[in-house]
């Protein structure tokens, strides 16, 4: 599986031989195809930069128990299936991570940005600036599953 270097120029923190991230990653769809993204709040890494909601699988999780357990404490959802869809490896700065995309169309509750984040339904090409680099290859499979050609996925 290849590895979507983030920031590249700037030095890895832990080093080469530093440990893998699991991460499960909800991208919520509704009916109408727009998609859900959320701002990472201040305080974190990446602060004001858009992305798929998720979070940090614990000791023993699965990713779709993960991804439960981070949509209600994130948005206050309760999600129904998780569809697991695709896999991405990110090398970032601050963190090698591994995404776990989980495709999501049925949830109930109303979203609250618990963490203090923002929220926008989006389709293509995105509205909101920035996006974290491990969004962009989602909006690449969009783009393709939905027959857009060439760089569709971000509004001029």
């Amino acid at each position: 599986m290849s590895v979507l270097v983030a920031d590249g120029e700037r030095p890895r923190e832990g080093g080469p031989d530093r440990r893998e991230v699991l991460v499960a990653v909800g991208v919520l769809v509704r009916p109408d195809g727009r998609f859900l993204l959320t701002s990472r709040p201040a305080g974190k890494v990446y602060a004001g930069y858009w992305e798929f909601p998720g979070g940090k699988l614990e000791p023993g999780e699965t990713v779709e128990a993960a991804l439960r357990r981070e949509l209600h404490e994130e948005l206050g959802i309760t999600i129904a299936t998780a569809h697991p869809w695709k896999v991405e490896r990110v090398d970032y700065p601050h963190a090698l991570v591994r995404l776990n995309f989980c495709k999501v169309f049925d949830w109930t509750g109303q979203l609250q940005m618990r963490e203090g984040q923002a929220c926008a339904w989006e389709g293509l090409p995105v509205q909101v600036r920035p996006v974290l680099p491990g969004t962009v290859p989602v909006l690449d499979w969009f783009a393709a599953e939905r027959g857009h050609r060439g760089a569709t996925h971000f509004a001029a």
